[in-house]
């Protein structure tokens, strides 16, 4: 006879929630991918797909690559979010 599974999985077990603050109070110069896509409203995987394919909403929007990782510039976002940098 086979054990019982709970698959019943408890709010305490989840993995804590990324805190991303504010894109005005932000002092570093660029993002991760995660970071860039919760302040422009997108899925990570919609960036990484951009920066595949080379289209950007806008031309200054380009992430550099740092060891294999994107790195996204705060003024190119907040100039993709028409807000002022």
């Amino acid at each position: 006879m086979q054990p019982a599974i709970n698959h019943s999985f408890k709010a305490s077990q989840q993995a804590p929630l990324p805190f991303f603050i504010s894109l005005a109070l932000e002092q570093r110069t660029h993002v991760n991918t995660a970071a860039a896509a919760y302040y422009l409203n997108r899925r990570p995987q919609t960036l990484r797909d951009w920066h595949h394919r080379g289209a950007f909403p806008t031309d200054g929007l380009r992430p550099l690559v740092l060891n294999g990782r994107l790195a996204w510039s705060i003024p190119a976002i907040k100039f993709a979010m028409g807000v002022a940098a």
